[in-house]
């Protein structure tokens, strides 16, 4: 079971760039930073943790941009892995992200995964003319899109949110099919349209029951004729015991999470440290 670091980006925080660096060095596997272009102040969409228009902090509003973020950390890094938790897909034309993405991952050496959502605020995404009740059929169409982009030497594309036609675009990503991990609640819906459209799940601050969801989630990828198995990414809210570790990886979970404070690099790295302390006690 591998192990990540998950940064909530903000201005005032640590860098990207020199967390990624200091999680490198100390054996971690990938990095994570979220998305959002803006956060309009009149709204009616209900934060999934608050349950109403009010936001837990203030960073929502200052988040930096993901890939120019990841940017940085790839060229300060070698191995550390690069990916968003989650970004928002549907927010950016695809074409031109079909660019970004096929650019980072040339770039990092194959290092890119997109942890993507379908967005919770509504209102940010009607801002950028995202129908809320089709999110998830335009994050297909976009995903189907940057794929034949990065697939194919002629790529074209026709949908209902997305056309165009014979098209050439390089880099083309060293992975190919750059992987895509969907953060999201669990349940059916959710388990099916993973199975259908990308390559795992990503779980949320507020799941429970994971045993359970993962077994829906393997149900949903067998159904669908899927081959291997679906990458399972556990956000870890809360401090764990050994066993729990040891329970996540029984269970199928691939990747965890470790959120880090949104703190000067100082108590950033320090928090690192122990953080690393204990994963190699628990081994």
């Amino acid at each position: 079971m591998r192990h990540g670091v998950s940064l909530f980006t903000s201005d005032r925080s640590i860098p990207p760039a020199t967390l990624a660096a200091a999680a490198e060095e100390r054996g971690f596997d990938t990095i994570y930073v979220p998305e959002h272009t803006h956060i309009p102040i009149k709204r009616t969409a209900a934060h999934p943790g608050t349950g109403d228009e009010t936001l837990p902090d203030d960073r929502y509003l200052r988040t930096l941009d993901p890939w120019v973020s990841l940017a940085t950390a790839a060229a300060v890094t070698s191995k550390i892995g690069l990916s968003t938790a989650v970004a928002l897909p549907v927010e950016s034309d695809p074409i031109t992200l079909a660019k970004t993405i096929a650019t980072l991952d040339h770039l990092s050496g194959g290092r890119v995964t997109i942890g993507a959502g379908f967005g919770w605020n509504t209102d940010e995404l009607t801002d950028h003319n995202v129908p809320p009740a089709k999110r998830r059929a335009v994050l297909k169409e976009y995903l189907e899109a940057m794929r034949a982009l990065w697939t194919e030497d002629e790529a074209a594309y026709e949908g209902e949110f997305i056309s165009f036609g014979a098209s050439w675009a390089w880099p083309k990503p060293p992975q190919g099919r750059v992987p895509v991990v969907i953060g999201a609640g669990g349940g059916p819906k959710t388990f099916a349209w993973i199975a259908e459209n990308a390559d795992g799940w990503m779980t949320t601050p507020r799941e429970t029951e994971l045993q359970a969801k993962i077994g829906q989630l393997n149900a949903a990828w067998n159904a669908a004729g899927r081959q291997g198995e679906p990458q399972v990414r556990h956000l870890a809210v809360q401090r764990p015991t050994p066993d729990t570790v040891a329970e996540w990886e029984r269970i199928g979970i691939t990747e965890v999470m470790w959120p880090m404070p949104d703190k000067a690099t100082d108590e950033v790295v320090g928090h690192l440290d122990r953080l690393r302390d204990r994963i190699d006690s628990w081994a």
